[in-house]
């Protein structure tokens, strides 16, 4: 397992074989596969995939271990508005939305351009949401040691927006809440955190 890094790189061999299924792909729904629009479809589609499930070579724990402090702060931190963008493993489709993430710190700390590396690890792989929501928390949780974290997804899929029920402006909401969190006064704190606009 790799630690995070800017996907740049693609395998000859696995680009290949992507390229030669989405060709397939292409004729078997009627299209023209040299037709001038996506004559070179095959490879930017066999390119795409491989950065939307790259997240499967990293281990977004060692992006954690990487940039943890020592620090004596023990009130909430959050991070929130993190922008996220998935594939659903039913369909392959996208999903996209936001991320609200909290702890509270147990003697260490760790740098906020972190926990969005992890989101973005998380969901650079095929995923429900509400794994993905797990997978987040359990890395933070198991990783950092807080005293409580909580993770908040809203996102809008495209499996429901374009295809199945077709309902435009639906979002779908999951939580997971550890430790201090699963106190109701700590979590209504967090929520509320989450729909303000302070400035």
């Amino acid at each position: 397992m790799g630690s995070y890094s800017t996907f740049e790189e693609f395998d000859d061999q696995v680009t290949d074989k992507i390229k030669h299924s989405v060709l397939e792909i292409l004729e078997n729904i009627g299209e023209d596969p040299n037709r001038e629009g996506v004559v070179k479809t095959p490879e930017r589609a066999a390119k795409a995939l491989q950065f939307l499930t790259s997240g499967h070579c990293m281990n977004p724990a060692e992006i954690l271990e990487s940039a943890m402090f020592a620090e004596d702060y023990h009130d909430m931190i959050l991070v929130k508005n993190i922008e996220l963008y998935s594939l659903c493993e039913h369909h392959m489709l996208p999903f996209f939305g936001k991320a609200h993430i909290g702890y509270i710190p147990d003697g260490h700390i760790v740098g906020l351009s972190k926990i969005p590396r992890v989101v973005d690890v998380f969901a650079r792989r095929l995923q429900v949401q509400e794994r993905l929501t797990h997978d987040i928390l359990e890395c933070i949780n198991n990783t950092l040691k807080p005293k409580g974290v909580a993770v908040v997804i809203e996102a809008a899929h495209m499996c429901m927006m374009m295809r199945g029920v077709q309902k435009q402006n639906s979002m779908t909401t999951t939580s997971g809440f550890r430790g201090q969190f699963e106190k109701i006064e700590t979590r209504n704190e967090f929520l509320k955190l989450i729909s303000s606009d302070l400035t």
